[in-house]
């Protein structure tokens, strides 16, 4: 069972009277510590430069407008790596880009999608990441959809007809209306025959992929097997079911492009293929092809003074996809724990471990950067007090799970409880909590039976507007609510650092799987250190 705690303060006893006392005295505890008051100097040191002299709005122009966005294996990720050590150096911190690999390098070109028959209309699209280039010409052909068909054979008797041609391969929506504006203004009959609709036409678009007999990764090899059938071009259209939203991911295909259209320009483009309109796009893509790139982390450190060979690491991964400028993934964690650091060089220069920031490579391909480090440096691992990781949108952080470790709630409480109360007070905590097994760079370092902890926060929309989208960009960050993020980070690595010895890393019992079998803690997972597009 997960227990959700109050914040322990050290000293007070929890007998039901004291309970009872501080239920009511909550209210007014809450109003006298909101602002930034605190017991510890250095702590009101901290707020007052986060909040003062703010650096991240300079940070986010430079890695996000100047930089752009960070596909491992491209110029920008190569860039962001050297600017993050030139500017960790400026604040005094020494930094290092530490290679683990290699990877497919490739680098974005303009492209143009048009549509030139039956009218002539520039299309709302880019190419998808690590797409191959038209070699500077345009790649004009009729636009078609993917019948209905009968079985496996019939589609393959089909194939020889998409030669020359471009193939929508994605499902059209029946509405570029988020279900929260239907919610909103729908009557509902009208949103309950939208949803029966929406869920049939799902079905038989499952239906029709299984029939294709590819079922099985379903679009992931569709692509390929019509490049080989000669198609000129694959186009899609992932929405991300908010307004003007799609998923950026990668291509699929080694010799024709492929592009990603917005989900208006797809349905215009879909229903004149199926009127009988006979559609044509021209497609320009002018991508290149960089060879096998070395792979980075890049990592700085605060050298500790009493206890220099153990460490607490502040956590975010560097690199992002492509479709925006991995602004809230994760330009965000990047630069709060790129301030977090320059903010405790200032305050604290001389913490009792060694406070080491790691910023971490080809995270988005299977959180290859901090699989790759945990592994490469046991004798950093093996004696980091904690982890704090960064990485799910702009938002102030909201809650903190205690990642399996049985005494979380003791020392990780103690460390919040010197955070001030505007910016922990709205945090949920919940203990022991679950070993996470992916879904971000924390999950590497819990593998290795190391106390590591995801700030997780507010989603302001994240994973319809902005996780992994076109619209993934510097204008949806909120600076006061990063400004909780740095504050809370900083804090918490200060106090971990000065903590008098490790903590105790004892893991909870985890319950039994559905089939019966004792739970297991997640293992370490070996990275991926020679990779491409897919």
């Amino acid at each position: 069972m997960i227990n959700h705690h109050l914040i322990p303060i050290p000293g007070y006893r929890t007998s039901s009277i004291w309970l009872h006392l501080l239920f009511l005295l909550t209210p007014l505890l809450a109003a006298s510590q909101q602002g930034t008051a605190s017991s510890d100097p250095l702590v009101t040191q901290i707020v007052t430069e986060a909040t003062e002299n703010s650096q991240l709005e300079k940070l986010a122009h430079e890695l996000l407008d100047v930089i752009g966005p960070r596909l491992v294996g491209t110029p920008q990720m190569d860039l962001a790596h050297e600017w993050a050590v030139k500017t960790y150096e400026g604040w005094g911190i020494p930094a290092r880009n530490e290679p683990f690999g290699e990877w497919r390098g490739w680098e974005r070109g303009i492209s143009h999608i048009d549509l030139v028959y039956p009218r002539v209309k520039s299309l709302a699209g880019t190419q998808l990441a690590w797409s191959p280039s038209t070699g500077g010409r345009a790649v004009e052909g009729e636009a078609i959809t993917l019948p209905d068909f009968a079985d496996s054979s019939a589609f393959r008797a089909w194939l020889p007809q998409v030669k020359g041609k471009h193939v929508l391969i994605s499902m059209p929506q029946l509405t570029g209306r988020p279900d929260h504006n239907w919610e909103e203004y729908a009557r509902d009959a009208s949103f309950d025959r939208l949803k029966e609709a929406r869920t049939a036409q799902t079905e038989a678009w499952v239906n029709r992929m299984r029939k294709i007999g590819l079922m099985e990764i379903s679009e992931y090899s569709l692509p390929s097997v019509l490049e080989e059938a000669g198609a000129a071009g694959i186009v899609t259209s992932y929405w991300s079911r908010e307004f003007g939203s799609n998923k950026i991911f990668g291509a699929r295909t080694t010799e024709i492009p492929t592009v990603d259209l917005s989900l208006e320009d797809y349905g215009m483009l879909y229903r004149l293929a199926e009127s009988g309109h006979h559609p044509r796009i021209r497609i320009t893509t002018e991508s290149n092809e960089r060879g096998m790139v070395p792979i980075f982390n890049t990592i700085a450190e605060i050298k500790g003074t009493e206890k220099p060979e153990e460490y607490v690491i502040l956590s975010a991964h560097l690199d992002s996809w492509e479709g925006g400028t991995g602004a809230t993934d994760n330009g965000t964690g990047t630069i709060a724990m790129m301030e977090a650091a320059r903010i405790l060089k200032k305050i604290l220069p001389n913490p009792k471990r060694t406070i080491l920031i790691g910023l971490w490579g080809s995270e988005e391909q299977g959180l290859n950067g901090s699989r790759a480090f945990v592994l490469d440096n046991p004798n950093i691992v093996g004696k980091t007090q904690a982890v704090f990781n960064l990485d799910n949108g702009t938002g102030r952080v909201s809650s903190i799970n205690g990642s399996g470790f049985l005494h979380a709630y003791d020392f990780l409480g103690r460390w919040l409880a010197a955070v001030p109360y505007d910016v922990r007070g709205d945090i949920e905590t919940a203990f022991p909590g679950m070993p996470p097994t992916g879904g971000s760079d924390h999950a590497s370092f819990v593998a290795a039976g190391i106390p590591a902890f995801m700030l997780s926060a507010l989603s302001w929309g994240y994973s319809t507007i902005t996780w992994h989208t076109n619209l993934d960009t510097y204008d949806k960050l909120v600076f006061d609510d990063l400004k909780y993020n740095v504050i809370l980070a900083a804090v918490l690595a200060y106090r971990a650092s000065e903590e008098p010895e490790l903590v105790n890393r004892e893991q909870r019992v985890l319950p039994a799987a559905a089939d019966g079998k004792p739970g297991n803690w997640p293992v370490i997972r070996q990275p991926r250190r020679s990779g491409g597009a897919f």
